[in-house]
């Protein structure tokens, strides 16, 4: 592989425009948009780290600038949450489509393995990036898995920190997947973009648990309406109760200030 520093291609790459979601800027992409972007990136030689951000996301940021600055840096915010999809298509955008966390690590899996592109897996409770891996590669015959890591439940030693770069030097990915929590996973992929030898960071969350068969995910009929939360914490209530029960009523009205002009909303740029 070429240095990560060194482009494959001298075409510029071009990310698709924003929708201000309460300050927080949310790509215009769908399933089969997605694959094609992150390959034109690849190209290009461009690299940064991909947030998937729903609901959860965007609140989180409501009190957080840094982590609303982090959302705007990235290379790509996809639309995790049908609230993201229904403010895009307001904003004129009829193509928007839900790009969920587990969803898009399938559409890339099948789209890189005949395509020689790797892959790296951090995050996950022990041996669900193991677990994975064989998984997927058991599913997508030719995906690339060059290295995984487990960390620990709090912050990377030095050592660790050494230990997880070197790793990756050697292995050089082209995806690093992030299997970590809202707003972990976006904090670890923006502080660690410039020390980490890969091409393109994921941040997919719970997806390493769905993927790998300790979750089960919701079925798609309730993706779609728009109440997989109240699924999720059906499955997982005494984990998810603050979280929805503080954030989707705030996200709501929030919501309603900002389509209604009574909410001032933070520029996304």
């Amino acid at each position: 592989m070429a240095p990560l520093s060194t482009p494959l291609n001298p075409t510029e790459f071009l990310p698709p425009p924003r929708v201000n979601v309460l300050g927080v800027g949310i790509s215009v992409l769908n399933l089969s948009t997605v694959v094609s972007t992150l390959a034109a990136a690849l190209e290009s030689g461009q690299r940064g780290y991909v947030t998937v951000t729903g609901v959860h996301g965007v609140i989180e940021s409501q009190d957080d600038p840094d982590l609303r600055a982090i959302h705007n840096r990235s290379l790509l915010s996809t639309p995790d949450g049908m609230p993201m999809v229904w403010m895009g298509r307001l904003a004129g955008h009829a193509t928007m489509g839900r790009v969920y966390g587990p969803d898009l690590m399938e559409v890339v899996f099948a789209w890189s393995a005949g395509m020689g592109k790797t892959h790296f897996f951090y995050g996950g409770n022990p041996g669900v990036a193991e677990e994975l891996r064989n998984r997927m590669q058991q599913k997508h015959p030719g995906l690339l898995v060059v290295g995984t890591y487990t960390p620990p439940f709090r912050p990377l030693t030095d050592a660790e920190h050494a230990d997880l770069a070197e790793q990756v030097r050697r292995a050089q990915p082209d995806f690093l997947w992030v299997g970590l929590s809202t707003p972990k996973q976006e904090r670890f992929m923006s502080a660690e973009l410039d020390r980490l030898e890969a091409r393109i960071l994921v941040g997919v969350g719970a997806a390493f648990d769905f993927h790998a068969g300790r979750v089960a995910q919701a079925p798609r009929w309730i993706q779609r309406s728009g109440f997989e939360w109240l699924y999720r914490l059906f499955k997982e209530p005494r984990r998810l109760w603050r979280r929805y029960l503080r954030n989707n009523p705030r996200f709501v009205w929030r919501i309603a200030g900002q389509l209604t002009g009574l909410r001032r909303v933070p520029d996304c740029r």
